[in-house]
């Protein structure tokens, strides 16, 4: 049986706006554009992995804590 852990709801709503800084996500947009024009060196595919890997998680923690919230994901985010 799982555990329950409480938490406060502005917790809960500051992992929900989780989100890259601004430089952090035109350089991850900036390393998968030139992925899809062929053109990353080995350091730079690296840390394309790094970042999807880290984003896709940030948006499965954000996705929780949104159905916790009884929220769903807003269209612009």
């Amino acid at each position: 049986m799982p555990a329950v852990i409480e938490a406060p709801v502005e917790m809960i709503e500051a992992i929900a706006d989780l989100r890259f800084p601004s430089k952090t996500d035109q350089l991850l947009q900036s390393l998968m554009d030139r992925n899809t024009e062929g053109k990353l060196t080995l350091g730079e595919r690296e840390k394309l992995e790094g970042l999807v890997e880290l984003n896709q998680t940030i948006a499965l923690v954000r996705a929780k804590a949104l159905q916790v919230l009884g929220r769903k994901p807003s269209a612009d985010r």
